[in-house]
């Protein structure tokens, strides 16, 4: 267990429960967390999860301006929907983005080229999702914080992959918490669709 392992672990956990909790402070916090990672998965030669993290910063600066700027009323990016068209748009980037990168890994002989594909690219639709404040970003990330137990474990990334539970944990809670915050329209709407079922 290195320090950057520690560190990505506190700075993780931090991060997660700011983003439940709506608090701005969760994207400094978790640049830090992907700084700690990128040098802990490129030692494990986990090279898409290192890469990954150059990614988050980027999206991370972009999500500190959104959800400070990117609401009607400055500070204020009300919680959404992921709409039709933007799923599927979605999809096919996680479908085509996955082969591309499962077959690039294996050329440079990733540890894990398929599972690395994998979650690479559906945890940076959830990223994206999340900067957005799309509800669905918390079942993205579920399905991530699933596969990485085993990846990590495989590692013997065993404090990292002990963090994964609780991530999972935490996306239940912000999944309820965000469903809470959706404007009355869009609940009012789920509601008359769940009556009409």
């Amino acid at each position: 267990m290195s320090w950057t392992e520690v560190a990505g672990f506190v700075t993780g956990a931090v991060s997660v429960w700011l983003y439940v909790r709506q608090n701005v402070w969760a994207w400094p916090v978790g640049i830090a967390n992907s700084m700690c990672w990128l040098v802990l998965f490129w030692a494990s030669r986990l090279y898409l999860d290192a890469a990954l993290q150059l990614v988050y910063i980027g999206l991370s600066v972009a999500g500190w301006y959104w959800w400070l700027r990117g609401g009607e009323r400055p500070g204020e990016l009300p919680v959404a929907r992921t709409r039709r068209r933007e799923m599927l748009a979605l999809t096919g980037v996680g479908l085509v983005g996955t082969l591309g990168l499962w077959w690039a890994m294996a050329a440079v002989s990733d540890v894990l080229p398929l599972p690395d594909a994998a979650t690479t690219v559906v945890s940076l639709i959830a990223q994206y999702m999340l900067t957005r404040k799309l509800l669905g970003n918390w079942w993205c990330w579920i399905a991530v914080d699933a596969a990485y137990i085993v990846m990590y474990t495989s590692q013997h990334l065993y404090l990292t992959a002990a963090l994964q539970p609780l991530f999972i944990a935490m996306c239940m809670a912000g999944w309820r918490r965000w469903r809470t915050d959706l404007p009355d329209a869009v609940r009012t709407a789920d509601t008359a669709a769940a009556v009409a079922r």
